[in-house]
C-alpha cells in the first residue's frame, strides 16, 4: 500500500488514538446512523463514507488490530500475516521503519535477497511471498447484506459484511438467508441484536489459498430508524407528550413498549423534559433480561382550541396564582 492509500481510522471515527473501547464504539454507533445508506438513499458520499467508518470501527474495535495499525500504520494488515516460511520462523519486525519501502511486497523481496533468494514474487519450499489481497466474491444477500470486504490472517481469509435489520427483527431475533456467491446459508440472528453489534459466523469465510481452510464471516449489523424509539446506551428512549391539564393534575396514558402498550401513571405536577423509567421494558440483553425504557414527557400545547376551552384559559390566567418567572426579578449580571 502506497502511503497515500493509508487511512487514518482515529480520524475517520473521530476520535483519538488515547480513546477507550467505549467512546470508539459510541463515535461508531453515531456516524453509522449519520451515515447509513437507509437514512441517506442514493447518496453515494454517504455510502462511502458509512464504509469507511464500518471498516474503521472493524480494526478499531479488535485489541489486536488496533495494536498492529498502531505499530505499523499503513502496513498493519501485512506485518498481523504469519511468516513466508511458516509458524517455525519468525521475523521481528518490531519497531522497522517501513517507510522506504514503496509496498510491503518490496519489504519481503529484500528480506528474502537476505536469505539468498533475490529473485521477486517466486516461491521457497512450497510458499508464495508476494502479499495478496483477496478480491470480491459477488457477496449479495436476500434482504440488507451489503459493504463486506476480506482480509488475511495466519491460517485463513476471513470477510464480513453488514446486514440492515428492522427493530421487529432485531428485537425478536430473525433467520436471514444469505447468497454467499457459491453456496447459499441460513444465519439465526438472535434477539437484542444493535447497530455496531457483531456476529460471527464460523466456516463461512474465503478458503486460505496456503492450507484450504476457511476462514469466518462477520456480520455487522445496522438498524433502520425508528420514528418512536432511540436508544441512551443499553436502555431505549422515547418522548410521549401530555396536555397541560394532566402534567398539573396527573393522568394514566398509554405508552408503547417494544412488546405492547402499557399503562403509566403521570404524577401530578410533573415537568417538562423529566423521564420515567419502565423497568425490564427496554432492549434485551445478550446474557438474558431486558434493559429500561425512558419516558420523556413533554408537555403538548394544543394549537386549535374551542370556545369554552378558551374560556377556562383565560378564567385560568387571570385567577392562577402561580407565576414562573418569579425569580427572574432577582437576576443581575
Amino acid at each position: 500500500m502506497a502511503a497515500t492509500d493509508f487511512k487514518d481510522y482515529y480520524s475517520i471515527l473521530g476520535v483519538s488514538k488515547t480513546s477507550s473501547g467505549d467512546e470508539i464504539k459510541k463515535s461508531f454507533r453515531r456516524l453509522a446512523r449519520k451515515y447509513h445508506p437507509d437514512m441517506n438513499p442514493g447518496n453515494k458520499q454517504a455510502e462511502t463514507r458509512f464504509k469507511e467508518v464500518s471498516e474503521a470501527y472493524e480494526v478499531l474495535s479488535d485489541p489486536e488490530k488496533r495494536q498492529k495499525y498502531d505499530q505499523f500504520g499503513q502496513y498493519w494488515k501485512q506485518a498481523a500475516q504469519s511468516s513466508p516460511y511458516g509458524s517455525g520462523v519468525g521475523v521481528d519486525v518490531g519497531g522497522f521503519d517501513f517507510s522506504q519501502y514503496g509496498s510491503f511486497d518490496e519489504f519481503i523481496n529484500e528480506l528474502l535477497g537476505r536469505f539468498g533468494n533475490g529473485a521477486t514474487g517466486n516461491s521457497r519450499r512450497g510458499y508464495t511471498y508476494r502479499t495478496k489481497t483477496t478480491g470480491s466474491s459477488g457477496f449479495s444477500d436476500f434482504g440488507g447484506f451489503s459493504g463486506y470486504s476480506s482480509r488475511a490472517s495466519e491460517t485463513a481469509t476471513d470477510r464480513e459484511a453488514t446486514i440492515t435489520l428492522s427493530w421487529s427483527e432485531a428485537f425478536n431475533g430473525v433467520q436471514k438467508r444469505l447468497n454467499l456467491g457459491n453456496e447459499v446459508i441460513d444465519v439465526r440472528i438472535p434477539p437484542g441484536a444493535k447497530s455496531g453489534s457483531r456476529i460471527r459466523i464460523r466456516g463461512k469465510g474465503q478458503t486460505s489459498p496456503y492450507n484450504q481452510q476457511r476462514g469466518d464471516l462477520y456480520l455487522n449489523v445496522a438498524l433502520n430508524s425508528h420514528s418512536f424509539f432511540e436508544f441512551d446506551g443499553e436502555n431505549l428512549v422515547c418522548e410521549v407528550g401530555v396536555t397541560p391539564d394532566e402534567a398539573v393534575l396527573g393522568a394514566s396514558i398509554e405508552v408503547p413498549t417494544p412488546d405492547g402498550t402499557v399503562s403509566v401513571n403521570i404524577p401530578a405536577g410533573i415537568r417538562y423534559g423529566q423521564s420515567l423509567r419502565l423497568r425490564g421494558k427496554g432492549w434485551p440483553r445478550p446474557k438474558g433480561g431486558r434493559s429500561d425504557q425512558l419516558v420523556k414527557i413533554v408537555i403538548a400545547i394544543p394549537k386549535d382550541i374551542t370556545k369554552i376551552e378558551r374560556e377556562y384559559y383565560e378564567k385560568l390566567r387571570d385567577n392562577g396564582s402561580f407565576n414562573p418567572r418569579s425569580h427572574l426579578g432577582q437576576i443581575r449580571l
